[in-house]
């Protein structure tokens, strides 16, 4: 086939797969398993091995070498120093162990030499930031241990791979050299080789962002091509040392406090999500009939020591003396999926492996695969039961924050309280909340894009965002940044007081979706003083959504409450909704209707 129709299939197996997970909330990483299983060995359609030649090496080294950069990214030593005991046990105690636990469940479980297994048990300290995302969100799982689990993933997804890298320095020290004398010098200079290239790397980078010596639209295209640059070059002057320094640049511009790391950190993350997604197709594509038929019994055997053995004994080694209770560490201990990093790192080593001789290492593609597959099924169907058995859930309807503590917004706060939807209101300004506190309403007194409210609010349990500012600029910031991390459809802005201001006016590509019909913060709080207030109006058989309508022709629809939670409208309202239903409505006290209305003045 030809290689540009490869590349073009590749590409729409990984982000066509990684679409409909999104659409139907289901694993991403089970579906491009099954994308390129059944592309590749299942139909013959893709064989990246034999349509890439010598090439295949080459693409998946570059790719990795670009997610380990990015891994690098997220270690921010100040963060790991917020992220609380726990998580820092995990790090520094439950790391090293889970090495050494994995290590030895690959050796004596799956049966590989000691080389193959401790390379592959270094890359399975990583629990898969990209698997629990997702799997958090939908168990709804408390604050604690779903910070926990986060930011345990977060830390040790550039640690794992870090710790694979020196393993496989180390067997490639042993394997090419006489003595151990040679041994170490290899092992030693490739270590120092990689720091300084990539510490040199990250601080040229820094020295020439922080002084404007590059403009910001080729930032991007500068980290790029610095990444690619120091991976050959380090990989020039000692063969497989490249990825380590690569490693080392990203944690040095994690901890360089550049004003555009933010962004910088959100396009790597976007190329990661395309390289991730094609490495795993293509490594998936390239299996074949006999590596299936090498899994055995060994195999499942392997996997269950992991999930109840080395991922148990490792959490609860570490978690000593933290002070959790004992159904925090159980959920902890359980949850330990694998993702995409381990079969893009595994993929690469097992072939260099198999290179140095160590024919096992041919295999670790095959594993990597099973291991991912067993956990992602057995954590993604039993967390939410589990967690509910525990006691551990969040609230079960997704809730609003909303960014602004007005006088409106404690009045909207209070009636979707009092309907049990859980709301927190949050403002840089303590004054400003005042009238919240005095309600009862939880509150958060800070900047909500800052690193401690990520750190300390549980955001789980909220499903939507109102920015609801009086400052345009600053809510199209809020519902710009918080976007991708909560989805662009459930970020809602009140209206800008700029729409007609022409060429003066901010894009509309940044911020969040209009609240309602775009009502301006000042309109709203007009609406307030002259006696206005939300609230919900309960549609019957008898009254359905035409006869409010008709009934109240000026009042505002905001959204409504049904099954399936909060649901906020933007300028299009439904022509029917189902019985039963709550409009969330801004009206006079003087509207009176037909309807159950419920109100907090």
């Amino acid at each position: 086939m030809d290689p540009v129709l490869v590349f073009a299939l590749i590409g729409l197996l990984g982000i066509g797969s990684q679409w409909l997970a999104w659409r139907f909330q289901l694993p991403a990483i089970v579906l491009m398993l099954a994308a390129g299983l059944i592309a590749g060995p299942a139909l013959g359609i893709l064989d990246p091995k034999a349509t890439f030649g010598d090439l295949f090496k080459p693409i998946v080294a570059v790719a990795v070498a670009v997610i380990l950069f990015e891994g690098g990214l997220t270690l921010n030593f100040r963060s790991l120093r917020d992220a609380g005991p726990a998580v820092m046990r995990l790090v520094v105690v439950g790391a090293p162990l889970g090495w050494i636990a994995s290590t030895l469940a690959v050796h004596f479980g799956a049966g590989l030499s000691w080389e193959t297994s401790l390379v592959f048990g270094g890359i399975m300290i990583v629990t898969g930031p990209t698997v629990i995302a997702p799997l958090l969100r939908q168990a709804r799982l408390a604050a604690r241990p779903a910070s926990i689990l986060k930011w345990e993933s977060i830390v040790n997804d550039p640690i794992g791979a870090l710790a694979a890298v020196l393993a496989y320095e180390l067997i490639v020290a042993l394997n090419t050299t006489t003595t151990f004398a040679q041994a170490a010098w290899h092992f030693g200079s490739g270590l120092a080789v990689a720091s300084v290239l990539g510490y040199v790397g990250g601080a040229a980078i820094a020295w020439a962002f922080a002084r404007g010596k590059v403009p910001e639209y080729m930032k991007v295209p500068v980290l790029f091509g610095s990444v690619l640059l120091i991976y050959a070059a380090s990989d020039y002057v000692l063969h497989e040392s490249g990825l380590l320094a690569v490693t080392v640049m990203g944690i040095y511009l994690a901890n360089a406090h550049l004003p555009s790391l933010t962004e910088i950190r959100r396009f790597k993350e976007h190329a990661t999500v395309i390289l991730v997604s094609g490495v795993f197709v293509l490594l998936a594509a390239s299996l074949t009939m006999a590596d299936f038929a090498n899994l055995s019994w060994r195999t499942v055997f392997f996997v269950l020591s992991v999930v109840l053995l080395a991922r148990p004994l490792t959490v609860f080694i570490a978690l000593i003396g933290t002070g959790l209770p004992f159904r925090e560490k159980l959920m902890v201990a359980w949850i330990g999926p694998r993702g995409i990093v381990l079969v893009a790192v595994s993929g690469l080593f097992g072939t260099q492996l198999a290179e140095l001789g160590i024919e096992d290492g041919q295999g670790l593609t095959a594993i990597s695969f099973a291991l991912v597959a067993g956990t992602v099924i057995l954590h993604g169907f039993s967390m939410a039961p589990l967690a509910k058995l525990l006691g551990l859930t969040s609230a079960n309807t997704p809730g609003l924050l909303i960014v602004g503590g007005s006088r409106w917004a404690t009045n909207l706060a209070a009636v979707l309280e009092k309907a049990e939807v859980p709301v927190l209101i949050a403002d840089r300004n303590w004054f400003r909340l005042r009238t919240a506190r005095s309600s009862g309403i939880d509150v958060f007194h800070g900047e909500i894009l800052s690193e401690v409210a990520e750190h300390t609010l549980d955001l789980n349990k909220f499903g939507l965002i109102l920015a609801a500012t009086d400052n345009d600029a600053y809510n199209a910031l809020i519902g710009t940044d918080l976007g991708p991390e909560f989805g662009r459809n459930q970020v809602f802005q009140v209206g800008r007081h700029d729409e007609m201001e022409g060429k003066t006016a901010l894009p509309v590509t940044l911020g969040g979706r209009p609240f309602g019909p775009g009502t301006s913060y000042s309109d709203l709080s007009e609406a307030v003083t002259q006696g206005a207030s939300f609230r919900l109006t309960r549609l019957t058989e008898a009254y359905d959504l035409s006869d409010y309508r008709a009934q109240h022709p000026d009042a505002i629809i905001f959204g409504h409450l049904g099954d399936g939670g909060l649901t906020l409208l933007g300028d299009a309202v439904p022509d029917t909704l189902p019985e039963g239903t709550r409009l969330l409505v801004l009206s006079h006290k003087s509207d009176r209707g037909e309807g159950a209305a419920e109100s907090v003045a």
